[in-house]
């Protein structure tokens, strides 16, 4: 075993660059020498060949293999075999059904909590990592049994956060207000908001805030505040709900 080890990514692609070319150092320091295989689950793409094939290009480019889950005959013992696991974006609803569909939410839970193994979420897979998925921005497409997800941290995620673009004329919904809407339910937990480009590691009871643009943090009956690259959020981990 070994303490929990996670790299939480808002987004895949940053505007310029390539297939998750923004992050592409975080991801060796992150799994670094040890790891030599990573498998990855395409689930919340429909086109899972297609998806496998782009990971694998870009993860066998930084020196790992790549195995996909789709092409296992036993999703179960893929993840109690794997080394590392990579969960990629797409569609949060589609992604959450198929790990239950699989049976694979208790089994991807025991092998980071219990096993210590690296786990990497970028959108959708930083999304399941989290308590619930109530804070995504994706279109309820299928119905997942629950909106429970892994647990792997103790409060919710928003990525690809937008902020208010005070030039629009149009007057929908901020994503600050959706939150906001969220944490007037009673007993809902913080709600990280990240930036594209930006991303939480935690490493044990520690979490830290890398990237380039930064975060927004959103606690219940609290107004919401900024928070830079290098920032600590170890709190979150240790207390839930800060706010009741």
């Amino acid at each position: 075993g070994g303490p929990r080890r996670l790299l939480l990514i808002s987004n895949s692609t940053l505007h310029g660059g390539g297939y998750l070319g923004h992050c592409q150092k975080h991801i060796q320091s992150f799994l670094g020498q040890k790891v030599k295989r990573v498998l990855f689950i395409p689930y919340a793409l429909h086109d899972r060949d297609a998806y496998a094939r782009t990971a694998r290009e870009k993860f066998e480019s930084l020196g790992y293999g790549l195995d996909s889950i789709h092409e296992s005959c036993d999703p179960v013992d893929a993840v109690r075999k794997s080394e590392a696991i990579f969960i990629g974006g797409g569609n949060t609803f589609r992604l959450l059904k198929a790990l239950y569909d699989n049976r694979l939410i208790h089994e991807i839970r025991k092998r980071v909590l219990e096993d210590g193994i690296p786990y990497m979420g970028s959108s959708a897979g930083t999304n399941v990592a989290t308590i619930s998925i109530n804070t995504t921005n994706d279109m309820p497409i299928v119905y997942p049994p629950s909106l429970q997800a892994l647990g792997l941290v103790p409060f919710n995620i928003n990525p690809h956060y937008l902020d208010p673009d005070i030039k629009r004329t149009h007057m929908g919904e901020t994503r600050e207000e959706r939150i906001r809407q969220y944490h007037e339910e009673p007993n809902t937990p913080p709600v990280l908001g990240l930036r594209e480009g930006t991303m939480l590691l935690v490493e044990g009871d520690k979490a830290t805030l890398q990237g380039v643009t930064g975060a927004r943090l959103f606690l219940r009956g609290k107004k919401p505040t900024e928070h830079e690259p290098g920032t600590d959020f170890s709190f979150l981990l240790t207390d839930s709900n800060p706010v009741n």
